[in-house]
Order: structure tokens, then C-alpha cells, then sequence
């Protein structure tokens, strides 16, 4: 009720604001008539030239004084006239300025309002406020569009790519193994297309690897023998036939090639923990020729070296994030917990001061199976 007293309130304001001028527009333009080419403005200059011609000695001064009365009551008349003729207009003028201001504007209020607001709506929070639109459309929402378009373009490559990944984050897997077909039906064969599909059909069975997703990835590396997607599953794979060290060997020149910022290491890292790799991940190209000529102890004794020079230079630099992560996985794999335990407590403390650091840390000892 309140809301609505306050309504009537702006609408009456927003009357006064139009009814106020209009009032003293009426009574200028009044003065104003009074001033304009009439017959009133006739009868003044007939008044003025009998003072001239009074003055130059052209009329007699009983003649003037009879000519200025005569003049002087045509002149009241004709003012009298054209006034009552001008309040009239003025008065109808203003009168239907006024009925249209009472009636049009709570009108147009209402029509404006009626479609588009709610006086029982209740205030919402500003974060609410910005995700309306996002939950008025919902992600299915778009999918149907999307969906819909397929059906009437199905040839459409670049709508089925889009499409792909969206369904498979749905949970919606058969589907995604049938879009990621369309894809490379339509859009054209490449590695990282066939390990898309490979990856779908293997959510599709429950994380299982199957012949046919394997078939996949197969076709993957024979496009691309760096496809990273391609050679993780296949590890995988060889994991869930029981080969742990195929498993290993795969994973780990996975990581050995390996980018030091690319946003899979920490999970391939993990696997390679899992089936008991004995090797630091992100070697060299050349340290890993170097090492295949060297017996196991002294390939072994290499990589230790290769960890406490590690260790020694994140002593001196501790912001490299990497590094940390790098170390305490190495000490995982090589079994020793104590000193991983210990690297990761160091590595805290070097980037204590600084957020970005410190959670990106603690997102890389989740990813290998670490409290964060």
C-alpha cells in the first residue's frame, strides 16, 4: 500500500511539474497579444499621428482633442474584444493541457508499468540481480537452441564442435560421442578430434578405456605423436590392462616433453605416482639420451643429483611455484615422504606473502593427491 502511495505522490508532482508553466505561459501570452500587429496597434498609431500633426500645425486643437476621444473608445473597444477573444483560447487551451495532464499521465504510467513491473516483486541482491539473465537462459536452454539448429543445418561442423564439449560437461555422454563423430564428419579429421571423441567414449563407460576409444587415440598419434590427450589415455589404458610400467614409461615421457606451465602435468604427474614411476618428471630432451646409456644406479644417482640441485636453487629462489611442485613430486616418486613433507612446508612458507602463489600451490598438491 505504501508503494502505491508513493506512486500516487511522483504522479501528482509530475502534474504540478506540466500545470506550472502553463499558467504563466497563459498570462504572458496575454501581454504579449498587446504588443502584436491587431486593430488595438491600428488605433495607437492613429493616436500618435495626431500628435504630430498637431505639433507641425496641421490640425486645431478642438479638431485633436475630438479625433483622440473618438479614437481613444475605438481603441477600449477593440482592446476589450481581442482580449476576451485571446482569454477564451488561452482558457480552453490551458483546460484541456490540464485534463490531459490528470488523465494522460497516470495512464501512460500504468500502461508502462502494468507489463513490466511488480509492486510485489521483493528487493533482490546485487550479485542475484547480475545472474537473472544467466538463470532466465540456462545452460540447457542454449543446448536446445544449439540442438535445434543442428537439426535444420546437420551438416554444420563448427556447430557440432561447439556443441561437443558442452554436452560431455553435462554429463550427457552418448550425445557428446555422437557430436564429436559429426565433428570429424563434417569438420575434418585431426589428433586432438580424434582423442575428443576417444576421451567421450571413455566417460561414456563409466572412465573405462574401451578397444574402441583406444582405436581413437590410436588414430591420434598416428596424426599427431605429441597429441598430449592421446598419449595420457593410452597410458591409462595400459594401467587398467595391468601394465604399470608401459603405463609409467608412457607418462613419463609424456611429462619429459612436457611444457613446464601446461595445465595437465600435475595429473599426469599423479598417475605416474600412482603406478610407482621411478623418474622426475619434466627432464630434458638430452638429459633423457644422455640417461639411456647409463646403467640403473647411475641413472639413478643422476636424478638425485638432479632433485638436490633442484632443491638447492628453490632455497635461493622460492617463487618458483613449479619448482616446488616439482620437487616434492619428485621425493614422492623416489619414495622418500619425509623430505616431500618437509619441500612442501618450505614451499609454503616461500610464498606465504604472496595469494596468487600460495594458491597455486595448494591447487597443485590437490591435483597430486595433497592436502591444499
Amino acid at each position: 500500500m505504501t508503494l502505491w502511495f508513493v506512486f500516487a505522490l511522483m504522479t501528482v508532482a509530475a502534474i504540478f511539474a506540466v500545470l506550472w508553466p502553463l499558467g504563466r505561459g497563459g498570462r504572458a501570452a496575454s501581454q504579449d497579444l498587446e504588443g502584436q500587429g491587431s486593430e488595438t496597434a491600428v488605433y495607437k498609431d492613429q493616436l500618435a499621428e495626431i500628435e504630430r500633426d498637431l505639433a507641425s500645425g496641421l490640425i486645431a486643437a478642438p479638431e485633436a482633442e475630438a479625433a483622440r476621444v473618438e479614437i481613444g473608445r475605438r481603441l477600449l473597444a477593440a482592446a476589450g474584444a481581442e482580449q476576451a477573444s485571446a482569454g477564451r483560447s488561452n482558457v480552453t487551451w490551458r483546460r484541456a493541457a490540464a485534463v490531459l495532464a490528470l488523465v494522460g499521465l497516470p495512464l501512460v504510467a500504468i500502461g508502462v508499468y502494468a507489463p513490466l513491473g511488480s509492486p510485489r516483486l521483493h528487493d533482490a541482491p546485487l550479485a542475484e540481480r547480475s545472474r537473472a539473465p544467466n538463470m532466465a537462459q540456462s545452460l540447457e536452454n542454449l543446448v536446445t537452441q544449439v540442438e535445434q539448429h543442428l537439426e535444420k543445418n546437420p551438416t554444420d561442423g563448427r556447430g557440432w564442435n561447439v556443441l561437443a564439449p558442452v554436452l560431455e560437461r553435462l554429463g550427457r555422454y552418448d550425445d557428446a560421442v555422437r557430436a564429436y563423430r559429426n565433428v570429424l564428419t563434417y569438420s575434418g579429421e585431426n589428433a586432438e578430434r580424434h582423442s575428443d571423441l576417444g576421451e567421450a567414449l571413455s566417460a561414456a563407460a563409466g572412465g573405462v578405456v574401451t578397444a574402441e576409444a583406444k582405436g581413437e587415440f590410436e588414430r591420434a598419434l598416428a596424426l599427431n605423436a605429441e597429441e598430449p590427450k592421446a598419449n595420457y589415455f593410452l597410458g591409462l589404458a595400459a594401467e587398467q590392462d595391468g601394465r604399470k610400467d608401459d603405463a609409467a614409461k608412457i607418462w613419463r615421457t609424456l611429462l619429459a616433453k612436457a611444457p613446464a606451465d601446461a595445465p595437465w602435468r600435475p595429473l599426469v604427474a599423479s598417475s605416474l605416482v600412482r603406478v610407482g614411476g621411478s623418474a622426475v618428471p619434466a627432464l630434458s630432451d638430452e638429459t633423457l639420451a644422455a640417461a639411456k646409456d647409463l646403467s640403473e644406479g647411475d641413472r639413478g644417482a643422476m636424478v638425485r643429483g638432479m632433485v638436490e640441485r633442484l632443491a638447492t636453487r628453490l632455497k635461493q629462489n622460492g617463487d618458483d611455484v613449479d619448482g616446488w611442485l616439482r620437487l616434492v613430486r619428485a621425493y614422492l616418486v623416489m619414495g622418500e615422504r619425509d623430505k616431500a613433507k618437509a619441500a612442501l612446508s618450505d614451499a609454503r612458507q616461500a610464498v606465504a606473502n604472496d595469494s596468487d602463489r600460495l594458491r597455486q600451490l595448494n591447487e597443485g598438491l590437490k591435483n597430486m593427491g595433497l592436502d591444499g
